[in-house]
């Protein structure tokens, strides 16, 4: 089996929290890690992002990268890519041609990426699987402020009409792509994200914390990148009302990791309203190889997001041993299990996140406990029995002709 996996603006070679990097980015590179030891012929097309980038990079054994361009070489936020997908499209039918070879099987990734997937599926007559990990209607439900344009909203409705399936990484994703867009019943297929346990593992948070550089204080840990739906503020907020604040660093992972990031800015200048820039530290984006330490170090890992349609942040702190501490939101319910391996918040604002954290920090007894039920939950999300569920998906869909395909204006 050959599969084309369309990532638009996720290139899972970029560092995950850089830029507009995350999730995303890890999952593709992860499965199709996991797919190619199978055996499985993985290209996957994404958007030339740098001058200096090659056009085919190998990712794993059966692994490939292609970069295409699209509007250039140069770095595009996922905003200013629309125009260009013809492009982009055009980029992916040459390669093929130029290749000789053909795809048994089209898995695309956000909705820029399904478009694309649209447009292959009608031109090759190939089964198509799309996966949103995040949906604009959900977006806007969220939190306010937040306006996901409804030409996003609209493409998202195409898609799900007219793709093969619909992959969701929770059954809460999954109710809510049913209430919110036409066409979902009987298409959809919950698959969680996984996580790498070889090395997203416990390690001893004496020697993590040498490895970093930190010192003893009680150290509450985020991770992502500088989106306001991640609701970083909350964290900040929380950490201010704690009953001995001084003896506790926020630490940031995630961004550029200097003053210099504008995204933060409103999170410094909160910081610094609340007393308590001096215990906030931005380390920037750090490598998966990395990540472990920081999760280990952690006496806490923080996640009080507006929205998440899986929370793997959550999950990976979980298999290193760490307890969190999170929104009850999207699937966060269902990777967090409120009082075994954390807490789950119900209210988007910081004293309800004091609180649990108070009670973590001066009882030791029970974070411990949390953090072993963590890690211990943490094993069933594998990442090889998550791969098996999405091989047995693109097996289902390549034994079938792929369905009709209708032209729907947008």
């Amino acid at each position: 089996m050959r599969i084309a996996v369309i990532s638009v603006h996720g290139c899972p070679l970029l560092t995950a929290g850089a830029r507009e990097a995350g999730g995303m980015n890890v999952y593709i590179a992860t499965l199709s890690r996991e797919l190619g030891a199978r055996g499985i012929g993985v290209d996957v097309f994404s958007r030339w992002h740098a001058p200096e980038v090659p056009e085919i990079e190998n990712l794993a054994p059966n692994v490939r990268v292609i970069h295409l361009e699209a509007s250039g070489r140069q770095f595009l936020s996922k905003d200013e890519i629309y125009p260009h997908l013809a492009q982009f499209e055009a980029g992916v039918l040459a390669f093929e041609r130029r290749e000789g070879r053909g795809y048994d099987l089209i898995h695309s990734h956000y909705w820029l990426s399904g478009l694309v997937g649209l447009g292959l599926q009608r031109d090759w007559q190939t089964p198509h699987v799309a996966m949103f990990h995040t949906l604009g209607a959900v977006k806007n439900q969220a939190r306010a402020g937040e306006h996901e344009s409804d030409l996003r909203i609209q493409s998202e409705q195409q898609i799900i009409r007219q793709a093969d399936a619909v992959v969701v990484a929770s059954p809460q994703e999954e109710a809510r792509l049913k209430r919110l867009y036409d066409h979902a019943q009987g298409k959809v297929r919950v698959i969680p994200c996984g996580v790498d346990t070889d090395t997203f593992r416990p390690l001893e948070m004496a020697e993590a914390r040498r490895h970093l550089g930190l010192n003893g204080e009680r150290i509450l840990l985020f991770v992502g990148r500088p989106d306001p739906l991640k609701g970083l503020e909350i964290l900040i907020g929380a950490a201010s009302l704690l009953e001995h604040p001084k003896g506790v660093r926020v630490l940031v992972v995630g961004g550029e990791g200097d003053q210099s990031d504008s995204a933060y800015q409103p999170i410094h200048a909160l910081a610094q309203t609340l007393d308590i820039a001096e215990q906030v530290s931005f380390t920037g984006a750090v490598s998966q190889q990395q990540l472990p330490y920081y999760y280990s170090a952690a006496d806490v890992c923080v996640v009080p997001s507006y929205y998440e349609s899986f929370g793997l942040v959550a999950l990976e702190a979980m298999a290193c041993g760490t307890p969190v501490v999170a929104s009850r939101v999207g699937g966060l319910q269902t990777t967090v299990r409120d009082g075994e391996t954390g807490f789950l918040i119900p209210w988007h604002c910081p004293e309800p996140f004091a609180e649990r954290l108070d009670l973590l920090l001066v009882n030791e007894t029970l974070r411990q406990s949390l953090g072993e039920a963590a890690h211990t939950a943490a094993q069933a999300y594998r990442w090889p029995a998550v791969a098996d569920s999405v091989l047995e998906l693109c097996e289902e869909l390549t034994t079938i002709p792929a369905a009709p395909f209708h032209t729907y204006e947008v």
